[in-house]
């Protein structure tokens, strides 16, 4: 049976003495581990969590985030991670929408539960994550732990739902992604062989864990009898720190992260020699930050993963021999890999039929990883899913070795005078510039072309360039039509989702707030 609490069984058994989890100065093995989880699970089955009862999770990450990971689906409950950056009439929907019985937070996000809780239509048991109490009626973790009985592991497995991943909300309600155990295990046991994975490895967890791909890098953990080890949240000294304290060797980052540790004054002050591989995805990462990563942290494997909630989510994988610049294999540097093992990869036109290779199509997928369907939306689930085939609304290509390129969303796809300029590759030319940050590119509405194609830019401390100095070097790269035809500089970081994606509905929102565009 496919379960996600069978790996931690496991670990106990066959590594009970070594250390599942490090956060400042607390550590337990697996065997203390497994104790800590079956005594969750009995706190949770006291506060009456039964099969299929849904718990959210509100807080940063955490070793107690990660006990609930694994005591939620012990105790037969469905998880619902809630990301931390959104409002609090967001999270109230997501809980009503999901139905969730008790709500699991931490100190850092308890400020917003008085507003949260004026809207939910059923007011959830809070347990506080944290040692003090900082809200009048939730029940400490500890003491629920130490004042409930333990109890066996459910058995919850196979096609059992395990947790629901709210996932888009920029244009209309999040929808919920529904995963089983066999979804989420599937992807955990295809990730460490297409990943490379170890025995025993210590794997910082810096990405947000209420996102899925956090999540799998957690699940990983336990299979391999390894260790975690955790940042609150993603800040590059912290981070550093972490790698340096813990002897680190693994993390995954969103390539906005990646730039953001590079750029830090103190990179040069900590030893990394630990570090021996940096997975990277969750957005496209312009090859001039690749390089220089590459350049920055020798020694260290770089394997790309591309994927999305909905595929549970890993679909493929570039692996670190195609990332040895100025090589033969470095020609695939741009691709996002291969179909992982038991997945397949398949590009579609309009209508659903198989285009050629080198011809730009949407991204389909095939496998035990894709998702049972979006929590009570059937009719956006027979959408999505068609004839066993997940629709991922990314447009891409395979060449003629079966490696997938991902051009962009389909819907950040901007038609300039006819013409499709993918976004994702303007993107990529703008960022060999010394000069620039970070940048993204964005249709804006234009009365003579329907769209045209908009930068924007936040440039390097103390560097200056001009909006026809950056044409031109666009120029020198790419098709006159695929150029910005207007430049935004701002000082400002770019805005952030929670999972490291630059926001560009924020970014495209003033400029069609009097139009009738679709563009989402």
């Amino acid at each position: 049976m496919l379960s996600l609490t069978q790996s931690i069984h496991r670990a106990a058994q066959v590594n009970g003495r070594g250390y599942a989890t490090k956060m400042d100065e607390r550590k337990f093995t697996w065997t203390e581990f497994v104790a800590i989880v079956a005594g969750f699970a009995g706190g949770l089955k006291s506060l009456g969590v039964e099969p299929q009862d849904r718990v959210g999770i509100l807080a940063l990450n955490s070793d107690r985030y990660f006990q609930a990971l694994f005591a939620v689906p012990w105790a037969g409950g469905v998880l619902v991670p809630l990301n931390t950056r959104l409002a609090a009439p967001e999270i109230a929907f997501q809980l009503n929408d999901s139905g969730c019985a008790v709500l699991l937070i931490d100190s850092a996000m308890v400020a917003f539960l008085p507003a949260i809780l004026e809207r939910v239509e059923s007011r959830p048991k809070i347990i506080f994550l944290d040692e003090d109490n900082a809200y009048g009626d939730a029940v400490l973790l500890e003491e629920l732990i130490a004042g409930a009985t333990d109890i066996a592991d459910v058995g919850r497995g196979n096609d059992d739902l395990a947790a629901i991943y709210y996932t888009g909300g920029t244009t209309g309600r999040a929808k919920g992604v529904m995963l089983s155990h066999r979804n989420l295990a599937s992807n955990v046991l295809q990730s460490i062989l297409a990943l490379g994975f170890r025995r025993e490895e210590i794997i910082l967890q810096a990405a947000p864990l209420f996102h899925v791909a956090g999540a799998l890098m957690c699940h990983i953990v336990p299979v391999l009898g390894g260790t975690s080890v955790f940042v609150p949240g993603f800040e590059p000294v912290a981070v550093l720190s972490a790698i340096e304290r813990f002897k680190a060797n693994r993390l995954f980052l969103a390539p906005t992260m990646i730039n953001m540790l590079l750029t830090q004054t103190e990179f040069e002050q900590y030893d990394l020699a630990s570090l021996k591989c940096l997975i990277y995805g969750a957005s496209p990462m312009p090859e001039a930050l690749i390089r220089r990563a590459i350049e920055m942290l020798p020694g260290v494997k770089f394997l790309q993963a591309y994927g999305q909630t909905e595929a549970s989510p890993l679909v493929t994988v570039l692996p670190d021999e195609y990332h040895l610049l100025d090589s033969p294999s470095s020609s695939k540097l741009r691709a996002a890999g291969q179909a992982i093992p038991g997945v397949e990869l398949n590009i579609v036109d309009d209508h659903g039929q198989q285009v050629r290779c080198g011809t730009v199509g949407e991204i389909t997928v095939r496998g035990a990883n894709v998702m049972q369907g979006y929590w009570q939306r059937p009719e956006m689930t027979a959408a999505t899913i068609r004839n066993g085939w997940l629709h991922t609304g990314d447009g891409g290509y395979l060449d003629d070795d079966g490696f997938l390129f991902v051009v962009d969303r389909l819907k950040d796809m901007i038609v300039s005078g006819g013409e499709n300029v993918f976004s994702a590759e303007v993107e990529n030319v703008i960022s060999y510039h010394p000069a620039v940050a970070e940048c993204a590119v964005i249709a804006v509405p234009d009365e003579k072309w329907g769209e045209r194609v908009h930068a924007v830019v936040r440039l390097r401390e103390n560097m200056q360039i001009s909006e026809e100095e950056l044409m031109a070097h666009c120029r020198q790269a790419i098709a006159g039509f695929k150029c910005p035809r207007s430049v935004e500089f701002q000082q400002e970081p770019l805005p952030l989702s929670g999972a490291g994606k630059v926001l560009k509905n924020i970014l495209r929102e003033p400029y069609w707030k009097e139009q009738r565009s679709q563009v989402s």
